[in-house]
Protein backbone atom coordinates (compact mmCIF):
# COMPACT_ATOMS: atom_id res chain seq x y z
CA UNK A 1 0.00 0.00 0.00
CA UNK A 2 1.71 3.40 -1.16
CA UNK A 3 1.72 6.63 1.42
CA UNK A 4 -0.77 8.91 0.81
CA UNK A 5 2.06 11.12 -1.11
CA UNK A 6 2.54 8.74 -3.48
CA UNK A 7 -1.10 8.44 -4.24
CA UNK A 8 -1.24 11.87 -4.53
CA UNK A 9 1.63 12.43 -7.03
CA UNK A 10 -0.36 9.48 -8.94
CA UNK A 11 -3.63 11.64 -9.07
CA UNK A 12 -1.43 14.77 -10.12
CA UNK A 13 0.11 12.63 -12.91
CA UNK A 14 -3.22 12.06 -14.19
CA UNK A 15 -4.41 15.58 -13.71
CA UNK A 16 -1.77 18.41 -13.67
CA UNK A 17 -4.72 20.53 -12.25
CA UNK A 18 -4.93 18.34 -9.07
CA UNK A 19 -4.48 21.25 -6.34
CA UNK A 20 -7.10 23.47 -8.51
CA UNK A 21 -9.62 20.03 -8.52
CA UNK A 22 -9.64 19.74 -4.94
CA UNK A 23 -9.25 23.54 -3.92
CA UNK A 24 -13.08 23.59 -6.08
CA UNK A 25 -14.65 21.60 -3.61
CA UNK A 26 -15.05 23.17 0.34
CA UNK A 27 -13.51 21.12 2.79
CA UNK A 28 -15.39 19.12 5.44
CA UNK A 29 -17.18 22.07 8.28
CA UNK A 30 -15.97 22.27 11.99
CA UNK A 31 -17.95 20.63 14.69
CA UNK A 32 -19.18 24.47 15.63
CA UNK A 33 -20.36 25.04 12.15
CA UNK A 34 -22.22 21.51 12.12
CA UNK A 35 -24.05 22.49 15.37
CA UNK A 36 -25.52 25.51 13.80
CA UNK A 37 -26.68 23.72 11.07
CA UNK A 38 -31.09 23.89 11.54
CA UNK A 39 -32.85 20.69 12.01
CA UNK A 40 -34.36 21.91 8.29
CA UNK A 41 -31.29 22.15 6.35
CA UNK A 42 -30.21 18.72 7.37
CA UNK A 43 -34.03 17.04 6.56
CA UNK A 44 -33.78 19.49 3.25
CA UNK A 45 -30.44 17.78 2.19
CA UNK A 46 -31.24 14.36 3.50
CA UNK A 47 -34.20 14.53 1.36
CA UNK A 48 -32.43 16.27 -2.11
CA UNK A 49 -30.11 13.06 -2.10
CA UNK A 50 -32.76 10.51 -1.57
CA UNK A 51 -34.53 11.63 -4.77
CA UNK A 52 -31.31 12.57 -6.64
CA UNK A 53 -30.46 8.73 -6.26
CA UNK A 54 -30.61 7.04 -9.31
CA UNK A 55 -32.22 9.73 -10.98
CA UNK A 56 -30.99 12.90 -12.87
CA UNK A 57 -29.62 14.84 -10.63
CA UNK A 58 -30.18 18.35 -12.74
CA UNK A 59 -33.51 17.44 -12.66
CA UNK A 60 -33.93 17.90 -8.76
CA UNK A 61 -31.94 21.02 -8.60
CA UNK A 62 -34.59 22.55 -11.59
CA UNK A 63 -37.68 21.62 -9.16
CA UNK A 64 -35.94 22.54 -5.66
CA UNK A 65 -37.88 25.79 -4.75
CA UNK A 66 -41.03 23.47 -5.87
CA UNK A 67 -39.39 20.68 -3.35
CA UNK A 68 -38.82 23.88 -0.72
CA UNK A 69 -42.40 24.72 -0.68
CA UNK A 70 -43.95 21.25 -1.49
CA UNK A 71 -42.30 19.96 2.10
CA UNK A 72 -43.11 23.36 4.11
CA UNK A 73 -39.56 24.20 4.73
CA UNK A 74 -38.75 20.84 5.61
CA UNK A 75 -39.52 21.37 9.19
CA UNK A 76 -38.82 17.97 10.58
CA UNK A 77 -41.19 18.65 13.48
CA UNK A 78 -44.23 19.49 11.23
CA UNK A 79 -43.36 16.65 8.10
CA UNK A 80 -43.05 14.06 10.71
CA UNK A 81 -47.26 13.94 11.66
CA UNK A 82 -47.80 14.42 7.92
CA UNK A 83 -50.58 12.24 7.04
CA UNK A 84 -51.42 9.33 4.18
CA UNK A 85 -53.65 12.33 3.02
CA UNK A 86 -50.45 14.88 2.80
CA UNK A 87 -48.29 12.16 0.94
CA UNK A 88 -50.94 11.39 -1.37
CA UNK A 89 -51.29 15.12 -1.83
CA UNK A 90 -47.75 15.09 -2.56
CA UNK A 91 -47.73 12.10 -5.32
CA UNK A 92 -49.88 14.59 -7.44
CA UNK A 93 -48.01 18.02 -6.52
CA UNK A 94 -46.15 18.55 -10.03
CA UNK A 95 -44.01 20.92 -8.18
CA UNK A 96 -41.77 18.27 -7.06
CA UNK A 97 -40.77 14.71 -8.59
CA UNK A 98 -43.98 12.36 -7.84
CA UNK A 99 -42.26 9.08 -6.29
CA UNK A 100 -44.33 7.92 -3.36
CA UNK A 101 -41.67 5.64 -1.85
CA UNK A 102 -39.22 8.80 -1.92
CA UNK A 103 -41.86 11.08 -0.87
CA UNK A 104 -42.92 8.52 2.07
CA UNK A 105 -39.01 7.93 3.04
CA UNK A 106 -39.05 11.84 3.68
CA UNK A 107 -41.71 11.66 6.03
CA UNK A 108 -40.14 8.94 7.76
CA UNK A 109 -36.22 11.03 7.87
CA UNK A 110 -38.29 13.22 9.63
CA UNK A 111 -39.15 11.58 12.37
CA UNK A 112 -35.50 10.14 12.67
CA UNK A 113 -33.94 13.92 12.53
CA UNK A 114 -36.51 14.47 15.14
CA UNK A 115 -36.13 11.90 17.04
CA UNK A 116 -32.49 12.23 16.87
CA UNK A 117 -32.66 16.09 17.98
CA UNK A 118 -34.47 15.56 20.77
CA UNK A 119 -31.98 13.15 22.24
CA UNK A 120 -29.22 15.02 21.36
CA UNK A 121 -29.95 18.89 21.28
CA UNK A 122 -30.32 19.23 17.79
CA UNK A 123 -29.39 17.03 14.78
CA UNK A 124 -26.37 18.74 13.91
CA UNK A 125 -25.09 18.44 17.61
CA UNK A 126 -25.79 14.53 16.88
CA UNK A 127 -23.55 14.56 14.05
CA UNK A 128 -20.82 17.18 15.44
CA UNK A 129 -20.23 14.97 18.46
CA UNK A 130 -20.34 11.29 16.12
CA UNK A 131 -16.32 11.26 15.61
CA UNK A 132 -14.95 10.98 12.21
CA UNK A 133 -13.05 7.61 12.21
CA UNK A 134 -16.41 5.91 12.52
CA UNK A 135 -18.29 6.82 9.34
CA UNK A 136 -19.31 3.32 9.07
CA UNK A 137 -20.97 3.40 12.33
CA UNK A 138 -22.96 6.76 11.34
CA UNK A 139 -23.71 5.29 8.03
CA UNK A 140 -25.62 2.06 10.26
CA UNK A 141 -27.34 4.40 12.11
CA UNK A 142 -28.76 6.07 9.71
CA UNK A 143 -29.56 3.23 7.81
CA UNK A 144 -31.31 1.20 10.72
CA UNK A 145 -33.17 4.60 11.81
CA UNK A 146 -33.67 6.25 8.36
CA UNK A 147 -35.45 5.31 5.15
CA UNK A 148 -33.70 4.79 1.94
CA UNK A 149 -30.54 6.18 3.19
CA UNK A 150 -28.26 3.73 2.74
CA UNK A 151 -25.01 2.91 0.58
CA UNK A 152 -23.73 5.77 -1.80
CA UNK A 153 -27.45 7.69 -0.99
CA UNK A 154 -26.30 8.26 2.69
CA UNK A 155 -22.18 9.11 2.02
CA UNK A 156 -23.28 11.41 -0.53
CA UNK A 157 -25.59 13.29 2.34
CA UNK A 158 -22.77 13.35 4.76
CA UNK A 159 -20.03 14.78 1.81
CA UNK A 160 -22.85 17.30 1.13
CA UNK A 161 -24.20 18.29 4.42
CA UNK A 162 -20.00 19.37 5.34
CA UNK A 163 -19.21 16.22 7.50
CA UNK A 164 -15.90 14.95 7.17
CA UNK A 165 -16.74 11.71 5.03
CA UNK A 166 -15.36 9.55 2.31
CA UNK A 167 -17.49 8.35 -0.67
CA UNK A 168 -16.57 4.51 -2.05
CA UNK A 169 -17.22 5.75 -5.60
CA UNK A 170 -16.59 3.05 -8.37
CA UNK A 171 -12.68 4.95 -8.67
CA UNK A 172 -12.34 5.28 -5.54
CA UNK A 173 -12.88 1.40 -5.22
CA UNK A 174 -10.56 0.77 -7.97
CA UNK A 175 -7.50 2.74 -6.13
CA UNK A 176 -8.37 0.65 -3.29
CA UNK A 177 -8.25 -2.65 -5.09
CA UNK A 178 -4.74 -1.01 -6.53
CA UNK A 179 -3.51 -0.69 -3.15
CA UNK A 180 -3.94 -3.75 -1.68
CA UNK A 181 -6.44 -2.72 0.68
CA UNK A 182 -9.20 -4.49 -0.94
CA UNK A 183 -9.76 -7.71 -3.38
CA UNK A 184 -12.73 -6.00 -5.07
CA UNK A 185 -15.26 -3.25 -4.92
CA UNK A 186 -15.41 -2.69 -0.98
CA UNK A 187 -19.91 -3.27 -0.60
CA UNK A 188 -19.42 -6.09 1.90
CA UNK A 189 -19.73 -4.30 6.14
CA UNK A 190 -15.82 -6.26 6.42
CA UNK A 191 -14.44 -4.42 2.90
CA UNK A 192 -15.85 -1.02 3.85
CA UNK A 193 -14.47 -1.50 7.06
CA UNK A 194 -11.21 -2.14 6.00
CA UNK A 195 -11.58 0.55 3.57
CA UNK A 196 -12.34 3.50 6.02
CA UNK A 197 -9.82 2.06 8.17
CA UNK A 198 -7.31 2.71 5.29
CA UNK A 199 -8.91 5.88 4.57
CA UNK A 200 -8.23 7.14 8.13
CA UNK A 201 -4.80 5.92 8.33
CA UNK A 202 -3.77 8.24 5.03
CA UNK A 203 -6.05 11.00 6.64
CA UNK A 204 -3.64 10.46 9.76
CA UNK A 205 -0.95 10.13 7.76
CA UNK A 206 -1.24 13.62 5.45
CA UNK A 207 -3.04 15.56 7.92
CA UNK A 208 -5.60 15.68 5.23
CA UNK A 209 -9.34 15.58 5.82
CA UNK A 210 -10.83 11.83 5.03
CA UNK A 211 -12.72 13.91 2.74
CA UNK A 212 -9.87 15.21 0.61
CA UNK A 213 -8.40 11.22 0.59
CA UNK A 214 -11.33 10.17 -1.23
CA UNK A 215 -10.86 12.71 -3.80
CA UNK A 216 -7.61 12.18 -4.62
CA UNK A 217 -8.39 8.32 -4.38
CA UNK A 218 -10.60 8.68 -7.06
CA UNK A 219 -8.65 11.16 -9.22
CA UNK A 220 -5.27 8.62 -9.03
CA UNK A 221 -7.86 6.22 -10.67
CA UNK A 222 -7.30 8.59 -14.03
Amino acid sequence: MKTFADIRALAAQHHPDLDARLAAHAGPKTAEELRAIPDDRWLAQMTRCVFQAGFVWKVIEAKWDGFETAFEGFDPNRISFFSDDDIARLVSDERIVRNGQKITATVENARMVADLSAEHGGFGQFMADWPAHDQAGLLAVLKARGSRLSGMTAQYFLRFSGWDAWILSGDVGAALVREGVVDKAPTSKAAIATSAAAIADWARQSGCSQSEVSRVLALSVG
